[in-house]
Order: structure tokens, then C-alpha cells, then sequence
């Protein structure tokens, strides 16, 4: 059997240890206005039973003009502990789809100090199809102890990015489709320039999984080598709004690469400025 990531456990896995005494288990669903979807009403309908909802959308910096901007650590820290959880519990995340959306979360825990953060391999669809438990009870955790030990060097700000792009610091992988990527697709939001930053490389996130489960460790690497990215080097992740960033950077330290940062105002932020650079076609 193919070697899978560390930071994955399987349905079997978790369905053997839903419990009181099992791991935190947090619902990261979200979706693109084009898939029509709605999280929240989706979670409320069914969950993995014990599962609380991390609104993507509410858990954010206030009064920051970008869809999901990293909260502070103080900011964090209070929705953490509101949904149960703590730095030392065990924590697995999953979204709809599989490996979309959760990865975000994931990140977002770790940079924030938790301990042990895993993704369920494979998401909530296929939990469902294949007949596991789910439950339209709401989840009623008691409120956890979380601490912020917030680790700045796994955040990329705009001054950060424009230094990279001006001297190639850092390898830089967008996870948008190739469409958006090269600027023949318009962006899903209003007002925004199509392209990449300057010598960007683009890892589309579908390209990462298959079935919403995380590709093998041998396949990771192919498709993030065939993308141009020297995994050996230094990498900053990107995307639309931060959230499909972080399936690149999980596939990274899935491969052992720790100096990884991802960015977290992506294409919301750069392709709003009229100032900054972009680039079109595939280089």
C-alpha cells in the first residue's frame, strides 16, 4: 500500500473512536458561491455526531476588509475554546468534499499552537454514502482552555509577498484552477484582476486528491515537482482567499518540507491593489 500523510486518518479510524473520550471533531465545510451550497445548513442537517461547525466566514479578524482574514491569536483563541477545544486535545477536521476546505482549518489550529490536528481522508460525502453514523443533534461542548501560541513564520502579509515576488525568496504555489491561474477565467469576485504573481507555479487543489481523499506521499510529490516546485526549497502557498492555500502547504509537510508559509490575503488581496504585479499565461 501506497504511503499515505501523517496528518490523515481514515473513516474507519475515527468512526472506531466518536466518543466523549475521542477526539475533538470539527466540521470546516465551506463552499464557492458557484457550488451552491450552504455549510451551516448542511452541518445543522447532518454532522459527523460530536461534530462542532467552524464558520470560515465568522471566525475571522474583525473590521479586515478580506474574506478570511487570520484572526489575531486573542481573537482565535476565544472561538476555539467556545467550540470545546484546547491545545493538547486531539483534533480531527473534515469539510464536505475532502480535502478542500478542512485543510484551512487544520493550518489555522497549528498555527495557533494545537498539538495534534489530523484531517479525516475522504470528507463528509463519502462518510455518508458509505452508511457511517451522523446526527442532527447540535453539539454541546463544554468550553475548552485554548491558548495562542501564535507562530508567525506560517503567515505570508502582502509586504512579505511583494518581497518574494520582487526577489524570489521563496517558491510561490497558487492552488486556483489553471483557468483563473493563467487569467482566461474571471474571478468569482467582482473587480479583480485575472493572473498569477510573477513566477508563480500553480498546483490546482483538485490535483492534490482524489475521491476528496489525499493523494499518496509518491503521487504528492509528482504532482508538486510537475507543477515546477523543488521540494527541497523554501514555499509560500496561495489561492483565492487563503483557504485552498493550505491543501498545498499540507501536502508540503506532508513530504517533510517544515519552511512553508502560506499568504494569507492571496488573491483577494493582490489582485485588488492596482500596484502589485500579475502575470498571465502559464509562466
Amino acid at each position: 500500500m501506497s504511503e499515505k500523510s501523517a496528518f490523515v486518518v481514515s473513516a474507519d479510524w475515527l468512526q472506531e473512536r466518536l466518543g466523549p473520550k475521542g477526539p475533538k471533531v470539527v466540521d470546516a465545510s465551506w463552499f464557492l458561491p458557484a457550488q451552491n451550497r450552504n455549510a451551516r445548513q448542511e452541518h445543522q442537517d447532518a454532522h459527523i455526531p460530536g461534530a462542532v461547525f467552524f464558520d470560515q466566514d465568522e471566525i475571522v479578524e474583525p473590521g479586515v476588509d478580506l474574506s478570511h482574514a487570520l484572526p489575531s491569536p486573542t481573537v482565535f483563541a476565544d472561538h476555539a475554546s467556545r467550540l470545546g477545544l484546547s491545545n493538547a486535545d486531539t483534533i480531527v477536521v473534515y469539510d464536505a468534499l475532502g480535502m478542500f476546505t478542512a485543510p484551512r482549518v487544520w493550518w489555522m489550529l497549528r498555527t495557533m499552537g494545537a498539538e495534534n490536528v489530523l484531517l479525516l481522508d475522504g470528507g463528509f460525502d463519502n462518510w455518508k454514502k458509505a452508511g457511517r453514523p451522523v446526527s442532527s443533534e447540535p453539539a454541546t461542548p463544554s468550553v475548552g482552555e485554548f491558548e495562542s501560541l501564535y507562530n508567525e513564520q506560517a503567515v505570508t502579509r502582502l509586504d512579505q509577498m511583494l518581497r518574494i515576488v520582487d526577489t524570489r525568496a521563496m517558491q510561490i504555489a497558487d492552488a486556483r484552477s489553471a483557468g483563473r491561474f493563467i487569467g482566461e477565467e474571471p474571478e468569482p469576485r467582482e473587480g479583480m484582476r485575472s493572473g498569477h504573481m510573477p513566477g508563480a507555479c500553480n498546483v490546482p487543489v483538485f490535483s492534490l486528491s482524489r475521491d476528496g481523499e489525499l493523494k499518496p506521499l509518491e503521487e504528492l510529490r509528482t504532482v508538486l515537482e510537475e507543477a515546477g516546485i523543488d521540494i527541497a526549497r523554501p514555499v509560500v502557498t496561495t489561492c483565492g482567499s487563503g483557504v485552498t492555500a493550505a491543501v498545498i502547504t499540507l501536502a508540503l509537510e506532508s513530504l517533510g518540507q517544515s519552511d512553508v508559509s502560506l499568504y494569507d490575503g492571496s488573491w483577494s488581496e493582490w489582485g485588488a491593489l492596482k500596484e502589485t504585479p500579475v502575470a498571465t499565461g502559464k509562466t
